[in-house]
Formats: structure tokens, sequence, C-alpha cells
């Protein structure tokens, strides 16, 4: 069993950055890989990042390639995600999930986080 509990969203201009945590409860973070999606109002949910249990691999969505950088620190139980050159697209509630794979397949992660939201304004 694993609790998420995301934070650091908030309001930022278009072109700025922000960093989002995710912080893990419990001793067996390392043994997840993790997620993150996001939901913009009236729209489906949708896979951002993903980044494997030791954190060597990653992956991203199209969209985010090349602005966003997902990292974890097992020691922490922490994973973060780290947002630059935020466009108005990007303002959704962002989730950050468990999976006990390296996937980007939102319904095979077990364990969700309560979302924070980011608004992006321009």
């Amino acid at each position: 069993q694993v609790q998420l509990v995301e934070s650091g969203g908030g309001l930022v201009q278009a072109g700025g950055s922000l960093r989002l945590s995710c912080a893990a409860s419990g001793r067996t973070f390392s043994s997840y890989a993790m997620g993150w999606f996001r939901q913009a109002p009236g729209k489906e949910r949708e896979f951002v990042a993903a980044i494997s249990r030791s954190g060597a691999s990653t992956s991203y969505a199209d969209s985010v390639k090349g602005r966003f950088t997902v990292s974890r620190d097992n020691a922490k139980n922490t994973v973060y995600l780290q947002m630059n050159s935020l466009k108005p697209e990007d303002a959704a509630v962002y989730y950050c999930a468990a999976a006990l794979s390296f996937q980007v397949r939102s319904q095979m992660y077990d364990y969700w986080g309560q979302g924070t939201q980011v608004t992006v304004s321009s």
C-alpha cells in the first residue's frame, strides 16, 4: 500500500517554470515505477511522464518532451516533475501515481495522489 501526496502547483505566466513534488508514505517507494498524469477541464486524463524504479529510465508525452523532466529521490520517497517553458495548454490538475512496472498506461497504475492544480496565464 502506498499513499501519495502532490504539492507545488500554483499560478505561473506562460514561459515560466514550476516544480511539482509527490511524497510517498511507507518504506516500499523504490519498489514502484512512478508516473505523472494531468487532466484539464472538460478533457480526459492524459499521460505526462514516467520514471522507473531506479530512475534510470524515463518516458515523456510528446507534448512535454524537452520541457518537462521527471526525477526521483528514493531516499526521500519523493518523485518530482520539473516543468519549464510552460504553455497555457499545460494548465491542468496534475496527479502522481505508482505502478508495479514502468509504463504509460494509466489503468495499470495502482495508487494515485489527490492532485495539484497548475494554472498558466496568458
